[in-house]
């Protein structure tokens, strides 16, 4: 007798866990052959509301480990990613890459991952500064994480860019929630499973999949969400400015319609930690 083959079901990744969407709502992946594949969770707003709650629990702690402790984490993911190439590659091939295109994005994305890894204990002394003043007093101006930040992958390289993405984020101290790429979201769904492995506390990472035009203006709005980072395309980046303006978060956009080469030395640099740590100044008494 025939063996029938155990199909799998994906879930996102929201609070270490692996939830299906509230709503119970999936849409059809297809492989580059447009044969049927998985269904893939639709989530929903109320996910994103509850993936919040679940940044806001692992915030305090995630941003109270040393740097040298969060640098080793991230090392140890990519570590994890390594480990599991061949499969992660399979993934990235699912939405139609070459073998040997999906094997060089997961290269590149392991290396994206180390390099962030390394400025975890690093990049204070760059962004960091002690401030000269004509008075008896020091000043110092050292970084802190902002809290909860979103992501919004592209559709194209689903995993390098979402990794480029959300790196720098963790490697100050944030949490993050990250929307997949919709048309390639497998390679997210496998990562969570790679998070779920790792060093990394539950809630800092929270990955979900969907649709853009349902998440994107809960992205937009939430007050929760300090910061946005990602793609997006001329309506998404209104839509998200308007949001922004109302909800006082700072937003860090690259256009959809000319996308940036994530392989490039220009897609990571301490500036991208930046973008995403807020800056606090203290003044003391010489001698005091």
């Amino acid at each position: 007798m025939s063996r029938l083959p155990i199909t799998k079901t994906p879930k996102v990744y929201v609070g270490g866990a692996f939830i299906r969407s509230e709503s119970a709502r999936v849409y059809p992946l297809k492989d580059a052959a447009g044969e049927f594949f998985a269904n893939v969770p639709q989530c929903t707003r109320k996910d994103l509301r509850n993936a919040v709650e679940a940044a806001a629990k692992a915030g305090p702690g995630w941003a109270k480990r040393t740097a040298y402790n969060r640098g080793q984490i991230i090392y140890r993911l990519g570590e994890m990613i390594e480990a599991r190439a061949g499969e992660m590659a399979d993934a990235i091939a699912l939405g139609g890459a070459s073998k040997a295109a999906a094997a060089r994005e997961v290269a590149a994305t392991v290396d994206r991952l180390i390099y962030y890894a390394g400025w975890a204990d690093k990049y204070e002394q760059v962004l960091g500064n002690v401030n000269p003043v004509a008075a008896p007093y020091f000043n110092f101006t050292v970084t802190e994480p902002m809290g909860i930040v979103g992501v919004l992958a592209p559709e194209d390289t689903p995993l390098l860019a979402l990794v480029s993405l959300f790196a720098p984020a963790i490697t100050s101290g944030n949490t993050v929630i990250a929307l997949a790429s919709s048309s390639q979201p497998y390679p997210a769904i496998l990562l969570g499973e790679m998070l779920a492995t790792s060093d990394l506390p539950g809630g800092v990472v929270n990955l979900l999949t969907g649709f853009r035009k349902e998440m994107v203006p809960t992205f937009a709005t939430h007050t929760h969400l300090r910061a946005l980072v990602g793609a997006a395309n001329a309506d998404e980046r209104k839509a998200l400015a308007l949001g922004a303006a109302d909800s006082v978060k700072r937003l860090h956009l690259v256009k959809s319609e000319e996308p940036p080469d994530w392989y490039a030395d220009t897609a990571q640099s301490v500036y991208a930690v930046r973008d995403t740590v807020e800056y606090k100044t203290t003044w003391h008494p010489i001698g005091a």
